[in-house]
């Protein structure tokens, strides 16, 4: 054994609005909540600020390629002492950022480039970009939260696993129920961060002190977040598909030892331990391995067999937007 976008869609520039999940709730999770055993390593967190910095440097490309002034009147422009570099107008994106024809031109998730035209790296290239300035510190700061943590827990291998898996697993699950909007951000691999936090609490549950309260609290802020999904122009498939996806992987890739097993060679010193796991971490690592590889072998078929994911669920659609009076929900599909 291995030892929260925020996300936007829209099919047009009218798309972005009411589009912000904040994911960072999961910052409230933090390591003093947490018996930890004195005898693990902490790691130094570097995959993370890696990560963020990737993110901004990515951003900062898309607004050079974006380049507003060229082909907006430059009086429409928003911050336009920024020169190429401003943002598009406020009604058109009120996130401060692209258009979304410059999204979809640098590697947006959308289900026609993706399965009819073959470009299935789309599937990972919309978790870098980004749809303004708000939708990118919203992610961000939510990274820092949930992943610099965690990284300093179980190392950057495991961690950057994680992040992009899940993702990628989010991407699946999205393209395979929206197809005529675009998709982009980090909300996928943040709700994975969020998943693994939840099955790693599971998972090594008799380490923990104050386990129900920390449960409770990681709860509560995986509920809230997905609920937030439930607006329109959020795209709650990616957050779902990321949750579930990183939930899986944290029962594979975050296990650790009994309490008394001492790594000396592999050999248990003066405990009388026989196993470095417990029954149940064998149980769960072997079933999650198992669903995780035929869960995205099959969505990945249906996928690109030009399947519509509707029509194997007729409701599934309520669960990344919910009509009200208020609002209509046919744009998110």
């Amino acid at each position: 054994m291995a030892g929260g976008d925020i996300e936007n869609r829209g099919g047009g520039a009218k798309s972005y609005s009411n589009s912000i999940n904040d994911s960072s709730g999961g910052s409230f999770i933090s390591s003093s909540t947490y018996m930890i055993d004195d005898t693990e390593p902490q790691w130094t967190s570097w995959l993370v600020p890696v990560f963020l910095v990737a993110n901004v440097a990515v951003f900062v490309v898309v607004m050079y390629v974006n380049n507003c002034p060229k082909h907006k009147l430059v009086g429409k422009c928003v911050a336009r002492f920024l020169g190429r570099f401003s943002f598009e107008p406020l009604r058109e994106n009120p996130l401060f950022g692209p258009s979304s024809s410059t999204l979809k031109k640098l590697g947006a998730l959308e289900w026609t480039k993706v399965v009819i035209n073959h470009q299935g790296w789309r599937l990972i290239t919309c978790i870098w970009l980004h749809a303004g300035v708000i939708h990118l510190l919203a992610n961000m700061l939510s990274l820092i939260f949930i992943g610099i943590r965690l990284e300093q827990q179980f190392g950057f291998v495991r961690i950057g696993i994680l992040y992009l898996v899940s993702g990628f697993g989010g991407s699946v699950l999205s393209s395979l129920f929206i197809r005529n909007n675009i998709s982009v951000g980090a909300s996928g691999a943040l709700f994975g961060l969020l998943g693994a936090m939840l099955s790693e609490l599971i998972t090594n549950w008799t380490i923990y002190t104050n386990k129900a309260s920390a449960l409770l609290t990681l709860v509560v802020i995986i509920v809230i977040n997905l609920a937030i999904g439930i607006f329109p122009h959020i795209d709650n498939f990616t957050h779902i598909g990321g949750f579930l996806t990183g939930f899986l992987l944290g029962f594979i890739l975050l296990p650790r030892p009994q309490l008394g097993w001492l790594e000396h060679g592999n050999i248990p010193v003066r405990t009388g331990l026989k196993s470095k796991y417990k029954p149940h971490q064998y149980v769960l690592w072997v079933a999650s391995i198992v669903l995780l590889v035929v869960g995205l072998a099959v969505a990945l078929v249906v996928l690109f067999r030009e399947e519509d994911g509707n029509e194997y669920c007729t409701w599934c659609h309520y669960l990344s937007c919910v009509p009200t009076s208020r609002w209509d929900c046919n744009q998110n599909n």
